[in-house]
């Protein structure tokens, strides 16, 4: 199994990260940093604390193109991507693992991700949709249980269950799928490179399963915290780049246009209200 993870100046929560991997898996782990900022000695001290290789060159690829980098020339038979601001529960990969083994059609397949305080993170979801994303857009900020962001987000009861996409903060891929597919579309600077990943899975005839007895903390955004304004406009840039490539078709344009200026509102909204808390 090989673990990849994308770095930009990370701090602290690389180290839990590596550190916690010890305890996800019994099995043989190659663990590869791609190396995307510029406090290279810090990524490579904490790579020879946990034994693991660091490969960059100083150029910033995004999470997608940080994650083909890291996963070229794979040779082990399961490729995991996760964030470096992930702590792994014990066992957490083991059951991964052992899912994809007992579903042959598994194309990717990700744990439940939980926030810090213990809170479930949404991170199995449908596919999203012109209308359905329009209602997402507008209202999932200011209505939280409306029934777009709802059917967006699923209802997570337990077990395995087969989901559109998996958040790219923590996935499991079976190496043949990932040659199959080239791996994340790297266009994709940062978001969305896991929902057009998730698509193309399903297009290609494999599931996608979360594996909600599989567990792991996602501490989000922590190396983007200093620096909001940026992710959320890498954010609603992908989110419209999606839309647009998935929604290509001339009668589909006035629904195109309507996502994308509730996405450009929700943008200008979220940028100021992070200037204001800055």
């Amino acid at each position: 199994m090989r673990v990849v993870t994308v770095a930009y100046n990370p701090g602290e929560e690389l180290d839990r990260f590596l550190a916690s991997l010890g305890e996800a898996t019994t099995r043989p782990v190659t663990t590869v940093i791609a190396d995307n900022g510029e406090e290279h000695a810090e990524v490579e001290r904490l790579a020879a604390r946990h034994g693991a290789r660091v490969v960059g060159d100083g150029v910033n690829r995004g999470y997608g193109g940080g994650a083909n980098l890291a996963a070229q020339d794979l040779q082990e038979d399961w490729l995991v991507v996760a964030n470096p601001d992930l702590v792994w529960r014990p066992g957490s990969l083991d059951l991964l693992i052992d899912t994809g083994q007992d579903h042959p059609r598994a194309g990717c397949l990700g744990p439940r991700l939980l926030n810090p305080d213990g809170t479930i993170y949404p991170s199995g979801r449908a596919l999203p949709s012109l209308v359905g994303g329009a209602g997402h857009a507008v209202l999932g900020r200011v209505w939280p249980a409306n029934p777009f962001t709802s059917a967006y987000h699923g209802r997570d009861d337990g077990g395995v269950r087969e989901v559109g996409w998996l958040s790219g903060a923590c996935l499991l891929v079976p190496a043949a799928v990932w040659r199959a597919l080239g791996g994340f579309d790297d266009s994709y600077f940062m978001f969305f490179e896991d929902v057009d990943l998730g698509a193309r899975v399903s297009r290609a005839g494999w599931l996608n399963l979360q594996v909600t007895e599989a567990e792991v903390v996602h501490e989000q955004g922590a190396s983007w915290k200093a620096r909001p304004e940026r992710m959320i406009r890498a954010h609603h840039d992908s989110a419209r780049r999606y839309i647009n490539r998935t929604h290509p078709a001339a009668w589909q344009a006035p629904l195109r246009w309507s996502v994308g200026a509730g996405l450009r509102l929700r943008e200008e909204l979220e940028v100021r209200a992070s200037r204001r808390g800055s």
